[in-house]
């Protein structure tokens, strides 16, 4: 079951997997027949990237059955998605600072993020397995005030699309199965969210089928498969969040609020 990352030593990129506190170097291209070298690098030497470089990030919206139960939502028969900004992407370890143009509440969303390892497009769902190269660990992030602020149009792109909203990671885990799995979510040190996979309304290989009927799924993609009870937003000077998932790893970010807050003492909020 590998763990692969991405990661930059000496200023240089590169990618491997995880064995203990090594990372065994490859070569080629992640997601078509990489090749191990005897190289290895130690962790506490290398920084840990986004484990892949998505053209697009699909996310899901109201895709458990505990959480449309509790919001009162019919349940969707196919994913009901957004994109996030391909700069909105950030790796493990990274801080999250808070936009200086928005003043209101910031959400974590704790997701599993299937990761695309083969081009498709109109597959069915018994094909999907073929096209996922793997998954991580997702943390949603959401300006949630602007979802509604015109009510006229659900700004759900621009509300989840913010430097540093998209982050995912640490590895890439092959050879799971998510529905066996579960998303806990700490915040500060507290658990908020713990949800099982196997919840999901529109499970992993459905998403990929159903998706890749709108559009070309392109290796690298990552698909956030929506997150379920517990959300909640991030109200500490510095907020540490930490998405985790047996088999996948911990993403770990920090959130914080003091670069809006230097913004609003000089005045250039709105």
């Amino acid at each position: 079951m590998p763990l692969w990352i991405r990661y930059a030593h000496l200023n240089e990129p590169g990618f491997g997997t995880l064995e203990g506190d090594e990372v065994r170097v490859h070569e080629g291209d992640m997601f078509a027949q990489p090749t191990g070298t005897p190289r290895t690098l130690p962790l506490n030497e290398i920084e840990i990237l986004a484990p892949c470089v998505p053209g697009k990030m699909i996310a899901l919206w109201n895709n458990f059955h505990a959480l449309a139960t509790k919001l009162e939502m019919p349940e969707p028969k196919s994913p009901l998605y957004f994109l996030k900004a391909s700069s909105s992407f950030l790796g493990t370890g990274k801080t999250i600072a808070r936009p200086r143009s928005y003043d209101g509440p910031v959400v974590y969303e704790g997701e599993l993020g299937i990761v695309i390892g083969k081009a498709c497009k109109d597959i069915a769902e018994h094909e999907a397995g073929a096209h996922i190269f793997g998954y991580s660990c997702v943390n949603d992030v959401t300006a949630a005030k602007l979802i509604g602020e015109d009510k006229t149009f659900a700004q759900w792109t621009r509300s989840k699309s913010f430097d540093g909203f998209g982050a995912f990671g640490p590895a890439i885990a092959t050879g799971v199965n998510p529905e066996e799995l579960s998303v806990r979510t700490v915040l500060n040190g507290a658990e908020r969210q713990n949800y099982a996979l196997s919840d999901m309304i529109i499970p992993p290989h459905r998403i990929v089928s159903q998706l890749s009927a709108d559009m070309t799924l392109m290796p690298g993609d990552v698909i956030c498969c929506g997150t379920s009870l517990g959300v909640g937003s991030m109200k500490e000077a510095r907020n540490t969040v930490e998405v985790s998932i047996e088999g996948i790893g911990t993403l770990s970010n920090v959130f914080e609020q003091e670069a809006w807050a230097r913004a609003k003492e000089d005045g250039r909020t709105s």
